[in-house]
């Protein structure tokens, strides 16, 4: 199966900020440190106020899916979604 990027852009409610980043940096280790087959996961704070991205890739569809699956995003994309704005826009890139 083919690998899956996709980068996610939100805007995070002020007072929320440092809750959003706390829950970013959690994920962010919980990813690094359980999920082997997850290419890339980073959050960036972009360059407009309370503009903030996370940039995901996945070794396959599987790996995609056990990310999404894990006990640790399902403590925390609640969480998350309450600290955001509106919603989050993403942006799939596919291999050339």
């Amino acid at each position: 199966m083919a690998k899956i990027t996709f980068i996610a852009r939100m805007t995070v409610k002020q007072e929320r900020e440092d809750e959003f980043l706390d829950c970013c940096r959690k994920l962010e280790r919980y990813v690094r440190e359980n999920e082997p087959d997850t290419v890339a996961y980073e959050f960036f704070r972009l360059r407009e106020p309370h503009r903030f991205a996370v940039l995901e890739s996945f070794k396959d569809e599987q790996a995609e899916h056990h990310h999404m699956s894990s006990p640790m995003l399902a403590q925390l994309a609640p969480q998350i979604a309450e600290c955001v704005e509106g919603t989050w826009i993403r942006e799939f890139f596919d291999p050339l």
